[in-house]
């Protein structure tokens, strides 16, 4: 189903250790309006979509929300990149390094685990494809709050670049939603 092409969708630049940012990035690597709930979301959700078009833009937005998790996980890792375990403690990463050491797991900013009740699937796609819109909006929201938080330009020119995603995200589903409802009141003769 996927091909793989072994590069980051967008190039990370971290120009400065940063344990703090780091920090604050888990939460779009497993917090409930990061990029794995999203890629979980929409790939779940495709099943019960009406239309081929509906199915497909799922199947596409949920790889691509994988491509980002990927994103995060590399400025994650960049930010942390020799970063001294005093560092680790003062940015409040000890329990996550007692537990996990530098490996990244997924949680949320203040270290609660991911869970699948961050997501939803009602099987009326109508529901599912408003709640894909609000995911996005969501998302959008974090990152520009995440962009608050940093001052290194290469981890900002990567989080304006998901920020963006999530806004094209918004307005693709919208699309989708519109040709379910189409499909939905269209006449079906058999």
């Amino acid at each position: 189903m996927w091909i793989y092409e072994k590069k980051l969708q967008y190039p990370v630049r971290v120009y400065k250790p940063d344990v703090r940012m780091a920090k604050y990035l888990i939460t779009q690597y497993g917090g409930p309006d990061g990029e794995l709930s999203a890629a979980l979301r929409y790939l779940n959700q495709r099943y019960t979509m009406p239309t081929a078009m509906a199915k497909g833009l799922l199947t596409d937005i949920g790889t691509e929300e994988l491509a980002h998790l990927e994103i995060i996980a590399t400025m994650v890792y960049k930010l942390l990149k020799n970063a001294s375990l005093e560092e680790i403690k003062q940015a409040g990463l000890g329990g996550h390094y007692a537990q996990h050491d530098r490996a990244l797991f997924y949680t949320d900013a203040n270290g609660v685990p991911w869970t699948a009740a961050y997501i939803q699937a009602t099987g009326d796609p109508v529901t599912d494809l408003h709640e894909d819109m609000a995911a996005e909006q969501k998302a959008r929201s974090t990152y520009e709050w995440l962009i608050n938080l940093s001052d290194d330009p290469g981890v900002i020119d990567a989080l304006r670049f998901l920020r963006e995603r999530e806004v094209v995200h918004y307005q693709r589903f919208g699309e989708a939603l519109r040709n379910v409802y189409e499909f939905k009141e269209s006449k079906r003769f058999y």
